[in-house]
């Protein structure tokens, strides 16, 4: 009988993450749940990933915090005693037109960057040892903002542009052990993004799918699929995989 592969989803209450933990349940996997506020969607979906075949923990964490990170790591492997595959969902920005440049503090980017850069090395760092055990893999969850320069502020931008840099470094330096790899959506159609953009929202969304080749914009489990693709994919490491409907190649 195969082992029961275990993974660390941070930011998986709800949205990406909630779908790419359902997904590894599927598989029969056990799946570390972490959030930071919604305990009450971090369960149903721990009790989704038991109805699908997998076995799942709740973790609350802050993973901008070092030692919640190191918490959540030992939580896992209290429970499985192992870490196949870490995935950095964990994700925050501030709305702010590009072109207002008042509109972004130092703070905002210190605590955005927090999110999304220092917390995703944290946990690489935190999930080392186990990982390279199991030689498994990391995905990080970026986003095209990172290369096109788009999105939500250019504070999430560079912090996306930043993660994806990382992606790269820490391949080379944890290779052959662990394989890192990043995925980077376009406009996915999450609450998380609903609220940020308010009344924006549905315009927003059309004139994404007016910009994109296939026409059209991402569902969470749309973007799992290929989070997950990556996490078992054993010969393919420093990649940043683009899925956003043809978004970057624009329409003729």
């Amino acid at each position: 009988m195969a082992e029961t592969k275990a993974f660390i989803v941070t930011g998986s209450s709800t949205g990406v993450g909630a779908a790419t933990a359902l997904l590894l349940a599927q598989r029969g996997a056990g799946v570390a749940i972490n959030y930071s506020k919604s305990v009450a969607e971090a369960e149903e979906t721990a009790q989704a990933c038991t109805r699908a075949g997998g076995s799942a923990i709740v973790v609350r964490a802050d993973v901008a915090k070092d030692e919640d990170c190191k918490k959540l790591v030992e939580a896992a492997v209290a429970k499985w005693g192992r870490v196949d595959g870490l995935v950095n969902n964990a994700g925050t920005t501030k709305f702010a037109p590009m072109r207002d440049l008042a509109a972004l503090s130092a703070d905002d980017f210190q605590r955005i960057y927090a999110v999304n850069v220092i917390a995703a090395y944290q946990m690489i760092r935190a999930c080392e040892p186990k990982l390279r055990e199991a030689r498994g893999a990391v995905v990080n969850v970026s986003s095209i903002a990172g290369t096109m320069g788009i999105g939500s502020s250019v504070a999430y931008a560079c912090s996306k542009g930043a993660l994806n840099t990382m992606t790269l470094a820490l391949a080379r330096a944890l290779g052959p052990d662990i394989r890192v790899n990043a995925v980077l959506p376009g406009f996915t159609e999450t609450r998380w993004l609903k609220l940020g953009l308010g009344p924006s929202y549905d315009r927003a969304r059309e004139a994404y799918r007016a910009q994109s080749a296939l026409a059209d914009t991402m569902v969470p489990d749309e973007v799992a699929e290929s989070v997950v693709t990556l996490l078992f994919a054993k010969k393919i490491t420093g990649q940043l995989l683009t899925v956003d409907a043809g978004r970057g190649i624009g329409v003729s």
